[in-house]
This record gives C-alpha cells, structure tokens and sequence, in this order.
C-alpha cells in the first residue's frame, strides 16, 4: 500500500458486526431475546405522525354513534369532518359521528384519541342548540365528553375549542345551515303524531291540567320518542315479592319532604277540577296516596288564545334542556 493514497469508506461485513456486538457484551442468546420483544402499544395514544401504525387503527371507539336525527336540512353533513388547529393539537369534528384530537408533535407517544361519539342533541327553547359527543377516551373514571355549539357563520368551519372542566370539551361549529331564524326549531322536525302529542300537552298546560314539571317530563318524552334525546336506561329489577321497587330516601326527613310536596301537588290538582266542574273519585289502596279520576272533552285541534300560537311554535317556551 502507497502512503498518501486516499482509501474510501470500510464496509462493515456480518462478521466485522457480530465481532463488534461480542465486544459488547452481546451473544447469540442476546440477540435470540431481541428478535422476541413485542412493542407495548396503548390504545389511542399514537401520534398522527407515527409512520408505523395506520391512524384508522389506532382509534378505537367504544361504540358505533347514535342514528342520524334532528333538522333534515343538516343531514349533508354527515359524512363529512372539520378540522382546527390549535397550539399543538389538531381537533377533528365530524358531525353525527365523533370528534377527535391530535397531537401535532413528533414524539414517538404522541396523543390521538377520541373526545366523544355522536350520542344527542341539546334542546333548549324548544330549538336543537348543540350536539352532544359522549363515551370518549377513558379519562380517570369517566370517559371524554363534548358539547358541539351550533351558531351562523358564513361557511362550515370549526371556530373555537376549549376545556372547560377536566376531559369535558367545548367546540363552536359554524354554517350557514342554521343562519336562518327557523332552522333548528324542533317542533317542524316532528311527525304528525308526535306534533299531535305536543299540542295536547300544551293545552293540558294551558287548561292548568298539569304542572309545570309534568309539562317537561311529557314533552321529554316525546324529544325520546323522536330519537333526539336518550332514553334514561330504566332498571327493571324486582324485589322478591315480585313489586317493582319504590322510590329510596337517604333519610327520613327527606321522605317528608317529599310527601308533603306531593300532598300540596294532590290538594292544587283538586282544587283545580273543582273549580272547572269535574268530579273525581277516591280509590282505596294500601296507601294513603288519593288516585284522582277524572274526564274533559277535548277538542280535535289545540285552541289559540288572542297572542297568537302556542309558545313551542314560537320557540320562547323556556324549556331548560337540564329539567328534561
């Protein structure tokens, strides 16, 4: 070999390596181990930039979303998904199917999950106000959850995100799908028989024939029948005896309190069928509870007063989402 004669690059050739890895302290049943070691992988914790696991398999959603319900005139946008980026985070809302967060960083445990799965709407004032995105990422005890605000904005975009509380997120959607003053009333949405059920509930309330609290827990029932509120998953457990199962008090002041409220409900609901001239009959049972039993012609159409159409055709009834 003549000195001064510039050489290229050695090649490391399989031998040279497994004499470098011996050096090492590395032997047959080092690398025998190595070949068996399994990557841990925890679910929805993978970044958007992870070149080695598919995004689609790294979200896992605890179950398939709700039915597509509410205004028909949103519809088009199932199917659909809207982004934003913010700080490090890009949030992904697909209306009636979920939201999802991702971490925009290169680190190899980047965060991606989901923040909630379509479930159902908010109603307020008799009008659709936000849709509700439940059964997220397990967060502690209790799984991610996001409330989607609809408000008029001149194209379909995600505007704002935000955390109030721990695990439970806000989002602002925008569209010109609900500009118009009309677009998210409930009352439109409704087939005829449920229309029918409202306006009979109405006129019971106008009639004084029910209570306020009777009049949100009719009207719950028919958002549940139309499939825009959940039903509450009602147990139907029996004791024993085969009698379904009355209502537990945590102390028996509660329970008078309770009872006189309801004796004060019964005594209002007399005085109002005395005064309009129906009779009621006392039934006996082996409670002290009087059953009250009484009959009212109706008619076939709800009866408008001199201020115009009842207040859930014009949307200022106050119904508050929280007393459904």
């Amino acid at each position: 070999m003549e000195l001064g004669v510039e050489q290229g690059p050695r090649q490391v050739t399989p031998l040279l390596l497994l004499v470098l890895l011996q050096h090492l302290g590395w032997g047959p049943h080092n690398l025998a181990s190595a070949g068996k070691m399994k990557v841990v992988e925890e679910p929805n914790t993978f970044g958007v930039n992870n070149p080695f696991l598919p995004q689609t398999s790294r979200l896992q959603a605890k179950r398939n979303p709700s039915a597509i319900s509410g205004p028909a005139h949103l519809f088009r946008l199932s199917g659909k998904c809207f982004s934003l980026v913010e700080s490090m985070y890009k949030y992904e809302f697909c209306p009636f199917y979920n939201v999802t967060q991702h971490e925009q960083t290169f680190r190899w445990n980047a965060y991606s999950g989901i923040l909630g799965i379509w479930d159902e709407w908010e109603i307020f004032n008799n009008t659709f106000t936000g849709m509700w995105m439940r059964d997220g990422d397990s967060c502690g005890t209790k799984n991610r959850q996001t409330k989607v605000d609809l408000a008029c904005g001149k194209s379909n975009k995600l505007a704002r995100v935000s955390e109030p509380s721990t695990c439970v997120y806000s989002l602002t959607f925008e569209t010109p799908l609900v500009c118009h003053p009309h677009a998210l009333l409930v009352y439109p949405t409704l087939v005829e028989a449920l229309q029918q059920k409202w306006d009979k509930t109405e006129q019971s309330l106008a009639d004084e024939l029910i209570t306020p609290q009777g009049y949100d827990k009719l009207l719950k029932k028919v958002f549940e029948e139309a499939g825009y509120l959940k039903a509450p998953t009602e147990s139907k457990a029996a004791n024993p005896e085969g009698e379904a199962k009355g209502p537990v008090f945590e102390t028996l002041e509660k329970c008078n309190k309770e009872y006189e409220e309801l004796s004060k409900e019964v005594k209002t609901l007399k005085n109002l069928l005395t005064q309009n001239h129906i009779s009621y009959s006392k039934q006996k049972e082996s409670t002290s509870v009087e059953h009250l039993d009484y009959k009212k012609s109706t008619t076939s159409s709800p009866v408008w007063n001199s201020t115009g159409p009842p207040k859930h055709l014009r949307g200022d009834n106050g119904l508050q989402n929280d007393l459904l």
